[in-house]
């Protein structure tokens, strides 16, 4: 299974609406022409000011067919866009009782391109958004966390990879989520569990077989006692509670969830046994330390983060990213809105 040719003919089949919000940044115009080209997307907006966009794209000698230009600080949108984003942070009020954000500040700062992104992803003026060549993970996130907000069921905004092995006898056809290894340094259990769903899904979105958990730790089944263990514990309890029909279980050493006859001496009777296709990391440095040591040493391709727990599909970039590595984050995330009715 090729995961990019996979994703990008599952793309092309859902045809969802995809916003560019760095629309002068040349690497994600001629993304944005490589999209239209190779027909990833039902229709494609890039954001900014018309003029800077079609220098640009003259620059990079690529047509700009096929694709819309919105300027946020023209747009017919924004009175609606700012009075949405007023009521959003309305509630939040200084010690006199006015609001922090003002309907007048509002509409300056919902022309910001990222906050107007979001809001068209919002809105349904856009299936999903990815940002992130010129801007940080943290400015993705706030204006995902503040206009898109997380997915019912959820608090907590996360990461994946999807890893491809090359070797077959690993998850699915070689291919395994991992998670959380990009957002949150030290989840506690409730955002673990929320971790541990919210990858299940992408598993099945972007994997498309049915999950097999493995809530990953130093400890398994009890072999060793300290509040990490217990906390990957108690976060598989409420995995359970919330999602009574997956498949999953923990704690595990990260051989008991792999290596059937080690989970067979380890965790005699789990169900995952022989059948894991997602690892959940107990934080942030057992996930970006694995995830790297299987990328580097295994030869394994690395794909995202892919964000997740988000009530509508968002995507961030590397600042060193490519072209191409751009139209593949797109493709994905493409694929994680799901096919249109």
């Amino acid at each position: 299974m090729n995961f990019v040719e996979e994703m990008k003919k599952k793309a092309r089949e859902y045809k969802n609406f995809l916003v560019l919000p760095e629309g002068t940044e040349p690497r994600t115009v001629v993304a944005a022409a490589k999209i239209v080209e190779e027909k990833l997307a039902g229709k494609l907006t890039l954001l900014g000011k018309k003029e800077d966009v079609e220098k640009v794209a003259k620059d990079k000698g690529v047509s700009l067919e096929g694709i819309t230009i919105v300027d946020p600080s023209s747009s017919e949108w924004i009175d609606d866009f700012a009075q949405e984003y007023f009521d959003l942070r309305k509630k939040k009020v200084d010690e006199k009782g006015n609001p922090l954000m003002p309907l007048e500040k509002a509409r300056i700062e919902i022309q910001d391109p990222m906050r107007f992104g979001a809001m068209m992803v919002r809105k349904g003026f856009a299936d999903t958004m990815v940002s992130g060549a010129l801007s940080s993970t943290a400015d993705m996130l706030r204006a995902g966390l503040t206009i898109i907000k997380t997915a019912a069921g959820t608090k907590t905004a996360s990461s994946c990879f999807v890893i491809d092995t090359h070797d077959k006898k690993w998850g699915h056809e070689g291919l395994m989520i991992f998670g959380d290894c990009a957002v949150n340094p030290d989840p506690d259990a409730e955002q673990l569990a929320d971790i541990a769903i919210s990858s299940a899904k992408s598993c099945k979105d972007l994997l498309g077989v049915e999950p097999a958990v493995a809530m990953l730790s130093f400890s398994t089944k009890g072999s060793a006692k300290s509040p990490s263990v217990e906390k990957v514990q108690n976060a598989l309890k409420i995995v359970k509670e919330k999602a009574p029909s997956l498949l999953v279980d923990g704690e595990l050493q990260a051989d008991a969830a792999l290596i059937p006859s080690v989970t067979a001496q380890k965790a005699p009777g789990s169900p995952i046994e022989g059948k894991v296709n997602t690892m959940i990391f107990p934080d942030l440095n057992a996930g970006n330390i694995g995830y790297k040591l299987v990328q580097r040493l295994a030869h394994a391709d690395a794909y995202g983060p892919v964000l997740q727990g988000f009530a509508k599909p968002i995507s961030d970039l590397s600042r060193g990213c490519s072209s191409e590595d751009i139209v593949v984050t797109c493709a994905i995330t493409m694929v994680q809105a799901g096919k249109k009715n």
